[in-house]
C-alpha cells in the first residue's frame, strides 16, 4: 500500500525528508480526510509548535478582519508537507500551517484554517471568504494582476516516477506521449500544457495529462500505474518519495525554482502590511528558521527579510 504519515514530526527535504511516525496510514485515508474537509470545513488553530520564541503580540492586527480576533486563512489542505490534514485529529498541519499560526500570534489573533479547492482559492479570497491564503501558491505575473503577495518560501517543480524509472524520464521535456498526473489549478498544470504544445510542434505526441483536484489523488494515480509520472512542487515530490521508500524516485532535477507567497486581496494595505511585518518579525527573532527546521525545508528558506512583496 502507498504509505503516508499524518503526524507533525520533522521531515528532511530533498535527500533527507523523514517523519517521526506515530501510526501507519495509507494515502487513501489521507485522501478521504482531505476530501472530507474540502467542502469548506475549518480548523481553528493555536500555537505553532515551531519555536520557543515568545508569542506575545507585537504587531497591530489588520482593521478589516472577517471575524474579530481571528485570522481566517484559506488553504488547500491536500499538499504535504506544506498543508495537509492530520487524520488522527482532523486538523490542518504542515509547514504553511505552522507559519500562518505564528503570523497570527504576532498580531494577537487566532488562526482559523479553512479548507478550499486550489483552483478557486484566489477567487474565494477576492470574494472575502478568507482574510488571506497560504497554500504553496507560486508567485506569477498573472496572479499578481489579481492579488498581492508576501513571499515566504522558494520551491521548484519536479517529477515523481516509478522506482527504477522504467521510462527513463530525466526532465519534463521527456514526457511527450506519456501519461502524467497533475493537480488542477497549479503552475505545474500550466507548464505541462506548454510542454505538451511543444511536443506537438516538434512532431511528437502530446502529453496525456490526467488532472485531478487533490494532490494525494494525483500520487495515487502513480501508485496504481495509471500514470508513469506526476508533476508537482519539489517539496511535495520529496515528501511522497520518502514516505513511500522503494516505490518511487525523483525523475531528474528540480526546474523552474520560484518564490511562493502568502496571498492578500489586491489593494488591502492593512492586511498586507500586518502580514509582512509579522513575517519580518518571525524572521528576525529566529521563529521562521525554527519552523523551517522543524519541517526540514531548509533549501527553500528565504535567507534574508524579503521586502519585495512581489506586487510591483
Amino acid at each position: 500500500m502507498l504509505s503516508s504519515s499524518t503526524r507533525t514530526g520533522k521531515r528532511k527535504r530533498s535527500t533527507s525528508i523523514y517523519l517521526v511516525v506515530s501510526g501507519v496510514f495509507v494515502v487513501l485515508s489521507l485522501l478521504f480526510a482531505a476530501c472530507g474537509g474540502s467542502s469548506g470545513g475549518s480548523t481553528s488553530t493555536g500555537s505553532s509548535g515551531g519555536s520557543s520564541q515568545s508569542s506575545k503580540p507585537t504587531i497591530a492586527p489588520p482593521t478589516d478582519l472577517i471575524t474579530a480576533g481571528t485570522l481566517t486563512v484559506g488553504s488547500d489542505t491536500t499538499y504535504p508537507p506544506q498543508e495537509f490534514i492530520d487524520t488522527a485529529t482532523s486538523s490542518a498541519t504542515g509547514f504553511d500551517v505552522d507559519l500562518v499560526k505564528a503570523i497570527a500570534q504576532r498580531m494577537g489573533l487566532k488562526a482559523n484554517v479553512v479548507t478550499a479547492k486550489f483552483d478557486s482559492i484566489i477567487d474565494s479570497l477576492s470574494s472575502k471568504r478568507f482574510d488571506i491564503v497560504i497554500s504553496a501558491v507560486t508567485i506569477t505575473n498573472e496572479r499578481k494582476q489579481k492579488v498581492d503577495f508576501v513571499p515566504y518560501f522558494n520551491a521548484g517543480e519536479s517529477l515523481l516516477v516509478q522506482k527504477g524509472n522504467p521510462k527513463n524520464i530525466k526532465a519534463p521535456t521527456d514526457l511527450c506521449g506519456l501519461d502524467v498526473g497533475v493537480q488542477n489549478g497549479t503552475v505545474e498544470q500550466t507548464d505541462l500544457q506548454t510542454i505538451s504544445d511543444n511536443c506537438k510542434k516538434a512532431g511528437k505526441p502530446a502529453v496525456k495529462a490526467t488532472i485531478l483536484q487533490d494532490q494525494t489523488a494525483v500520487i495515487q494515480l502513480l501508485a496504481t500505474n495509471r500514470v508513469v509520472a506526476t508533476y508537482q512542487d519539489s517539496p511535495v515530490t520529496d515528501y511522497y518519495n520518502k514516505q513511500n521508500s522503494g516505490r518511487f524516485e525523483v525523475g531528474g532535477s528540480v526546474v523552474n525554482a520560484a518564490p511562493e507567497g502568502i496571498v492578500v486581496r489586491k489593494g488591502d494595505s492593512s492586511m498586507l502590511n500586518a502580514v509582512q511585518k509579522s513575517f519580518d518579525s518571525l524572521k528576525a527573532d529566529g521563529t521562521y528558521k525554527s519552523i523551517i527546521d522543524k519541517w526540514g525545508l531548509t533549501s527553500g528558506a528565504l535567507s534574508v527579510i524579503d521586502r519585495r512583496q512581489s506586487v510591483a
